[in-house]
């Protein structure tokens, strides 16, 4: 697929309430802007409260029955949405890039990805178990536990992995016996409006997944509503704030994926040609640095410091940032001028804070003037304690730390309010596990560990939320046990 040969067409974006597509609705309308050109390419229609309720109900009523589905038949039906999102690779790779500019390789290994998320969720809808919890002669009793649905979910998703947030939440959900209300960001809505399509056509029930674009106001409903029995969240620590202040008032859990500032401790032992290839490419290359897991901290052994500058400088310089259509392009846009401004504005004020500028820094110009493309950008000596150093940028900027000893290093990676990520490159065993014990994170890569396993939880600690996506603590996070005993 290159740029000359896609098909440029955005489709039309509906809402999907029960069984019933819907172009317009009381929130009025978006217009989504192309990245690439800075210049609105489809009209989005937006749900407000009325279709949130409306979608709500479409969903209480089909738990209903979706409960009760045989298991099996959950499994088949959700193996064969996953065979539908794997035949339709190419379309959603297509619209994975139309969405927000991610660079077509990546959103094809994404979508890949989301396709393994699903059949392994479908694999648990015949498997949830419950136990005996006690049994005693003496009075007779018999106790044993339920393992049962919530009922509706309430599913909202960020704009920088449409499909694979969608992924990460929808397959475990319904396996569980439950139902979604899906509200996607605006900012995104094309893979969504697919995934809808293809739920419908691989047989799941009216009313089963819903998807609504919406406002802020239609996301507030969608929290409060008294149907909505949970809440899965990806996104920031303000927005989720908000959620929480919500979910607090009707005593609602929720699961709270947010960012992160993760640090990649890098020591003198290491493969560098790994640990730098990985640590720059994951953190200014792939997603253009949009992304809430990656190593946007370099923490580096001061005896290897010197060389990894170099090597880092020269791999940022040489990701090719572009047209994401084009086989070669690394690197795509920013999602839009507002992300493009605050960028840069990190950027500068790190300039003035003293952190040295080794590589980027600047928006491209010539053919690419129109969009919202940034160099890769690479700051080394950052003080561990700076804005740049403590805060998500969300943008292709890496911070190069050093460090002069073991402890130093893991209190560095430990210095932020984060905690969803932590990747470390040693060839020394018993110092992985020991460093890996000791970083407060809700997971550590060692060694270019891949990201986004679905066998592995995947969820963090501290202003990077709490809950689990992936693994059985996935499946575990829309269940609820009920405790039965016969006396």
């Amino acid at each position: 697929m290159t740029a000359s040969t896609i098909d440029t067409t955005r489709p039309e974006v509906t809402l999907r309430i029960g069984g019933e597509k819907r172009r317009t609705a009381s929130g009025g309308t978006f217009d989504h802007v192309n990245p690439c050109t800075g210049t609105p390419d489809a009209t989005i229609p937006m749900a407000g409260p009325a279709e949130i309720d409306e979608a709500v109900a479409a969903a209480h009523n089909a738990y209903q029955s979706w409960r009760q589905t045989n298991p099996s038949e959950r499994r088949r039906l959700l193996l064969r949405f996953a065979d539908l999102i794997e035949q339709h690779a190419d379309d959603f790779t297509r619209l994975g890039t139309f969405d927000n500019g991610t660079a077509s390789g990546l959103v094809a290994g994404l979508v890949a990805t989301s396709v393994e998320w699903t059949r392994y969720y479908a694999g648990w809808a015949d498997k949830i178990t419950s136990e005996v919890s006690g049994s005693y002669r003496a009075n007779g009793e018999f106790s044993y536990t339920l393992r049962q649905p919530y009922g509706v979910i309430g599913v909202i998703i960020t704009w920088n992995g449409p499909l694979i947030s969608l992924a990460m939440k929808v397959p475990a959900a319904l396996a569980a016996g439950n139902t979604v209300v899906i509200k996607p960001s605006e900012l995104t809505p094309f893979s969504a409006d697919l995934y809808a399509d293809l739920a419908a056509e691989a047989g799941i029930p009216d009313g089963v997944l819903n998807v609504l674009p919406g406002s802020a106001e239609a996301g507030a409903a969608l929290v409060a509503h008294p149907l909505v029995k949970k809440v899965s969240f990806t996104g920031g620590p303000d927005t989720a704030r908000k959620i929480l202040h919500t979910c607090a008032e009707h005593i609602k859990p929720s699961v709270m994926e947010l960012g992160g500032k993760s640090g990649n401790i890098v020591f003198e032992d290491a493969n560098l040609d790994a640990a730098c290839g990985v640590g720059t490419l994951l953190s200014v290359g792939f997603m253009t640095g949009q992304g809430c897991a990656l190593p946007t901290r370099m923490i580096v052994a001061r005896p290897v410091y010197d060389d990894v500058i170099a090597r880092v400088e020269a791999i940022a310089s040489m990701i090719k940032v572009g047209d994401p259509f084009e086989p070669d392009t690394v690197s795509g846009p920013v999602v839009n001028d507002a992300a493009l401004q605050r960028i840069t504005g990190m950027i500068e004020r790190a300039k003035g804070d003293g952190a040295r500028l080794l590589t980027g820094g600047e928006r491209l110009g010539g053919d690419l003037a129109d969009g919202y493309f940034l160099q890769p950008t690479v700051f080394a000596d950052v003080d561990p304690q700076s804005e740049l150093a403590q805060k998500e940028v969300f943008g292709p900027v890496l911070s190069i730390i050093p460090f002069d000893n073991e402890e130093e290093a893991i209190e560095i990676a430990n210095s932020t309010p984060y905690g969803l990520s932590g990747y470390v490159f040693t060839n020394e065993l018993k110092r992985a596990h020991r460093v890996a014990e000791a970083l407060e994170t809700g997971e550590v890569l060692i060694n270019g560990a891949m990201n986004l396993s679905v066998h592995r939880p995947f969820g963090g600690i501290g202003i990077s939320g709490m809950g689990k996506e992936g693994g059985r603590e996935g499946l575990d996070e829309f269940l609820q046990t009920k405790s039965v005993s016969i006396a």
